[in-house]
């Protein structure tokens, strides 16, 4: 017989029946571990009630308890001796009105009222020197178990014995040590030597074991945590809300949750709702996913990194955005990689406001810039037109027109609203001569125009994208066309009021607290598919902007190249144009409308044959011309100049 390979054989069935024990009390370990800060609140509650007792059970208490005692004993014995003699009275004599009786009835009353204040002192007496818990739970459970094993007896026969009573009995005493022993466990967080120091700290205090023991004293009572885990955004841990608790209450107590962990002011902290009802989860960005330092930009990369996953953010065009952030938060930085996708490849280009002249001159080798109020206003006024030459050519069925090399995409880029806002409300404008040589002058409202790209431009590919360093309604972003724009592109911004008008009345309960990011190059995107993690941005320096090759710059077809804006100079003679129609190089929509109407034109299809234009734009300038008195027109429609009116 092969002693050897029969000893092996054993070694082996030992070995494997070791790691199965282990395995075993790992899974019990872990089971109980899981079971702990469900039980934690009971023990507590134990615990607290029984020091309570405890620090009651004092000499000076036990003796008062003695003496209440004696005293209650002796008023019984006074009591039940007035009441014998108060019945021996009455059958003594039959004059409910004599003296012996009236005595007696009146040593019984001072008896009773004498017996009932002894009684009430034992009952404070032994309030304040309570019995201990244990001895109440034995008591309890000794009633429960002897009531429950008579019933088992009575309900037990010869054949069939009833053991239900008895084991309810012994479940509730089992559940009773069961649920002390898991509640009084110490459950440990495990932590890794590769956290730092303040990760340690803030993971020991959000074990279940400290969170429960400091809880009360921070207001935070009927809140349990589970032990905390790293994640590569920093520290992550759920909260079981019992009783009144929610996750909006316990947002509320952020500060106290702040300083029951001791974490520093400026620490992100977010607390939202877990996968399941009843439960919260707070996280600690410690942590961030995104390459430390800045990320440079390289034509084709996204638009920044998630701080928490790590994964590549963008933003596809054809989207109408509010950008976002107060001066020095990176705004005009982190909008770079989007502009230069706006205006990358031949179906996409590139008009921006800049009435700050700064970014703007960045961009004029890749994109139309306008820089004063007059340009303003004439750029808007060719988008519109643009705008409603679309709309009537979209086939019928298509929701939005797919742009083309001829039709490209249009991203209009506000860059600084409150300028456009305070500046471009009332622009004085040439819109022709009188046939003296003087100025025909309009005061033009740019918004209009604006209001009208937000509202329809999307299915004519015309896109705008409004940038303000004081988005509050009103003074950064017009509220007409704020609630145009869909995507919410926010940087830092000074206060919560801001955060709110970037990202919703309703967001910052949500973790969109735009006032609480670090700056510059950190944002957040809301485009209704994100969550509320940060976002560090790409970068591109000014001289990398200025070496992007050149692209086409866009401009209507049936409009003249930019010139410099004219202004109305009050009673300065102008030479009178001549009354034969101008070169159409040089000529605007306007000059054309008037001089078709010179030239014999009555009506507006009239005008729209004999100068090819869209009827839109041939409305629009006639009824500035009737206004301007430059046209007359009759009740019938008909158009006749005012010469020829006169």
């Amino acid at each position: 017989m092969d002693y050897t390979a029969a000893w092996d054989k054993v070694g082996a069935a030992t070995k494997a029946a070791r790691r199965f024990s282990a395995e075993r009390i790992n899974q019990a370990s872990a089971v109980a571990d899981a079971a702990a800060p469900l039980c934690a609140p009971f023990a507590a509650r134990w615990d607290a009630e029984a020091d309570r007792r405890r620090q009651l059970r004092t000499e000076e208490n036990l003796k008062a308890l003695l003496k209440a005692q004696k005293e209650h004993n002796s008023a019984r014995v006074q009591a039940s001796s007035a009441r014998s003699q108060r019945a021996l009275a009455r059958r003594n004599e039959k004059n409910p009105l004599s003296s012996a009786r009236r005595s007696a009835k009146r040593a019984d009353k001072a008896a009773s009222k004498h017996a009932r204040h002894a009684k009430q002192g034992l009952a404070a007496a032994r309030k304040n020197y309570p019995a201990t818990l244990t001895s109440v739970a034995a008591k309890a459970h000794a009633a429960h178990a002897s009531a429950a094993g008579l019933s088992s007896y009575v309900l037990s026969t010869g054949q069939d014995w009833t053991v239900w009573p008895a084991s309810v009995s012994a479940v509730l005493i089992a559940a009773n040590v069961g649920g002390l022993l898991l509640g009084r466990r110490k459950v440990t967080a495990s932590v890794s030597e590769e956290v730092s120091e303040e990760e340690r700290q803030l993971m020991e205090r959000l074990d279940p074991s400290y969170w429960v023991e400091h809880a009360d004293a921070r207001g935070l009572g009927g809140t349990v945590t589970t032990p905390p885990a790293i994640t590569t955004a920093g520290i992550e841990c759920e909260i079981r809300l019992d009783g009144q608790w929610t996750v909006k209450k316990l947002r509320t107590a952020a500060d106290s949750v702040r300083a029951l962990l001791g974490a520093r002011t400026e620490l992100p902290m977010l607390v939202a709702a877990a996968a399941r009802g009843g439960w919260a989860v707070i996280r600690l960005r410690t942590r961030s996913a995104a390459p430390d330092g800045a990320i440079p930009f390289r034509p084709g990369d996204a638009l920044g990194v998630d701080m928490v996953t790590g994964e590549e953010v963008d933003v596809p065009l054809g989207l109408r955005m509010l950008i976002a952030g107060m001066s020095g938060a990176g705004k005009s930085t982190a909008s770079r990689p989007l502009l230069f996708k706006a205006s990358e490849g031949p179906e996409n280009v590139l008009v921006i406001i800049d009435l700050k002249k700064v970014e703007g001159r960045l961009w004029d080798h890749r994109a139309r810039v306008a820089h004063d109020p007059a340009a303003v206003v004439e750029l808007v006024d060719e988008l519109v037109a643009e705008l409603e030459e679309r709309l009537d050519v979209l086939p019928k069925g298509q929701a939005t027109l797919i742009p083309t090399a001829e039709r490209p995409r249009i991203t209009l880029v506000v860059d600084e609203g409150a300028e456009v806002m305070s500046s471009c409300t009332a622009v004085e404008t040439v819109t022709g001569y009188t046939d003296k040589g003087k100025a025909i002058g309009e005061k033009r409202d740019a918004l209009e125009g604006l209001d009208s790209i937000a509202r329809m431009g999307r299915a004519a590919c015309i896109d705008l994208w409004w940038m303000t360093q004081s988005p509050t309604y009103g003074d950064g972003v017009p509220r007409q066309i704020a609630k145009q724009l869909g995507t919410r592109l926010g940087l830092a911004v000074e206060s919560p009021t801001e955060a709110r008008v970037v990202f919703g009345e309703s967001a910052q309960d949500k973790g969109w607290r735009a006032d609480e990011l670090p700056m510059p190059g950190v944002a957040m995107l809301r485009d209704g598919q994100r969550s509320p993690d940060p976002v560090k941005v790409r970068f591109m320096t000014d001289q990398e902007v200025v070496n992007l090759p050149d692209t086409a710059i866009w401009q209507r077809p049936d409009t003249p190249a930019p010139r410099p804006s004219l202004s109305l100079v009050k009673d300065e003679e102008v030479p009178a144009p001549r009354t034969e129609a101008p070169q159409p190089a040089e000529a605007t929509n306007r000059d054309r409308v008037l001089n078709a109407v010179r030239c014999g034109a009555r009506s507006a299809a009239a005008v729209v044959t004999e100068t090819g234009l869209n009827k839109g734009t041939v409305s629009r300038e006639i009824k500035a011309l009737v206004t301007a008195g430059a046209l007359v027109k009759a009740d019938d429609g008909t158009l006749t100049h005012r010469e020829a009116a006169a």
